[in-house]
């Protein structure tokens, strides 16, 4: 039969794996140790000659790797890692691959605490020069010699900038840089990375894939799109393996024997569950977003919306080229800023509470809370006014929603 379509795959995938006793879900292992038999096996395990093998819980145990699996899977991907959080993938990615000295080029338009870690990284000898990722061109006239990586984010939070995802892949193709791309808003639901060129793509597993707010965890996916030949700070102890498999041993023995941040089996576990009804939620929170937005925009108090299913954003036809749908975020300014407590503190449904990606829908002003560190100078580049107010649409019914909005901005 042909190959099944995603919400098939991630359902079965356990059990096709070859669940013990007939389970049709991986257990949660909660192991830290992993014995051999053979002391001859353990070594292997250590040198990385043993596929499949466990030696201590902080590197990964059998439900991690089952997500792993399955992530790999729904990214077209060679491989994954599994960490405890988005931002402890993201930290690993640039941490383990990059040196003093080294450059990266990334879009202006990222997440608060991913402009912060670039701040962090500036204090490490590591040089990020941040340009609107919407232009390839910008991007092209930002590298240098000593650059390493370029990075974005595939719909910006909270301002929804869409890069031009297709071109810049052609441009690290053709100059052998390492394309990382963080897929948290869309999802594979509605992008895959590797059909832009990205070798390695990010997830922040809380938000679209897990779903539910239950759940902390993050991935890093090889896709097998950028040749590790061509990356200078491979490690000599790593070099002796297979080259395709050099960024993520590198990513896996730094980011989470080193380093730390393991995710834990059990919320491996939960992440797995979600993921299994990934697709229908996507389709429902977009299609909420999409009637969201389309109604705001025609709302006398509502100034601007951004949202790329709509054909006023700028990057809408390279939104609805590469995703189809807009998935589940958007914001809105009010004509008048000085309303946005009332307004929020207004509505009935969406939950008063950051975070994306859950089914619940969730709002939150943007400016006074989870970009207040930036300053105002950092927000006003990335377009975020004092009356941004931001929504990540849950799978509500959309009249109720509507509805709700339709109320609290009454006058």
């Amino acid at each position: 039969m042909d190959k099944p379509a995603l919400t098939t795959s991630i359902l079965h995938a356990d059990r096709r794996l070859g669940v013990e006793h007939g389970g049709i879900r991986t257990p949660i292992h909660t192991s830290i140790q992993y014995g051999y038999e053979r002391v001859e096996d353990l070594i292997d395990v250590f040198q990385g000659k043993r596929k499949g093998g466990f030696n201590y819980a902080r590197q990964g145990t059998p439900t991690t790797a089952a997500l792993e699996s399955k992530l790999a899977a729904l990214e077209l991907g060679r491989g994954a890692v599994c960490f405890s959080s988005g931002m402890a993938a993201l930290t690993a990615v640039f941490l383990t691959l990059l040196r003093a000295g080294d450059h990266v080029v990334s879009s202006r338009f990222v997440f608060g605490n991913t402009h912060s870690l670039f701040t962090t990284l500036g204090t490490l000898g590591i040089e990020v020069s941040r340009v609107d990722a919407g232009s390839a061109a910008e991007v092209a006239a930002a590298l240098r010699p000593n650059t390493r990586m370029v990075f974005v984010e595939t719909i910006a939070n909270p301002g929804t900038q869409v890069p031009d995802l297709e071109a810049i892949g052609t441009l690290c193709r053709d100059q052998r840089l390492l394309y990382v791309v963080d897929n948290t808003i869309t999802s594979p639901v509605l992008f895959r990375p590797r059909h832009v060129g990205a070798g390695l793509v990010i997830h922040s597993l809380s938000k679209t894939i897990a779903g539910h707010g239950a759940a902390l965890g993050g991935a890093v996916i090889d896709t097998g799109e950028f040749d590790w030949l061509h990356c200078p700070n491979i490690a000599d102890a790593y070099r002796s393996a297979d080259p395709a498999s050099w960024g993520l041993l590198q990513i896996r023995k730094k980011g989470l024997r080193d380093m730390g941040a393991s995710l834990s089996s059990e919320h491996a576990h939960q992440i797995g569950l979600g993921a299994e009804t990934m697709e229908l939620r996507v389709r429902q929170s977009s299609a909420n977003a999409l009637a969201l937005a389309r109604y705001l925009e025609s709302h006398p108090a509502v100034d601007k919306v951004h949202y790329p299913g709509l054909p006023s954003h700028p990057q809408h036809e390279t939104a609805r080229r590469c995703f189809g749908a807009g998935s589940w975020l958007l914001s809105f300014e009010l004509r008048d800023p000085g309303s946005m407590c009332r307004v929020i503190n207004k509505l009935r449904i969406p939950i008063k509470a950051t975070g994306l990606g859950d089914t619940r829908t969730l709002v939150i002003p943007v400016a006074p809370t989870i970009f207040w560190e930036a300053g105002a100078q950092v927000r006003a580049a990335m377009g975020i006014s004092d009356g941004m107010v931001r929504i990540s649409a849950g799978i509500e019914d959309t009249d109720d929603l509507i509805a709700d909005f339709e109320q609290a901005l009454a006058d």
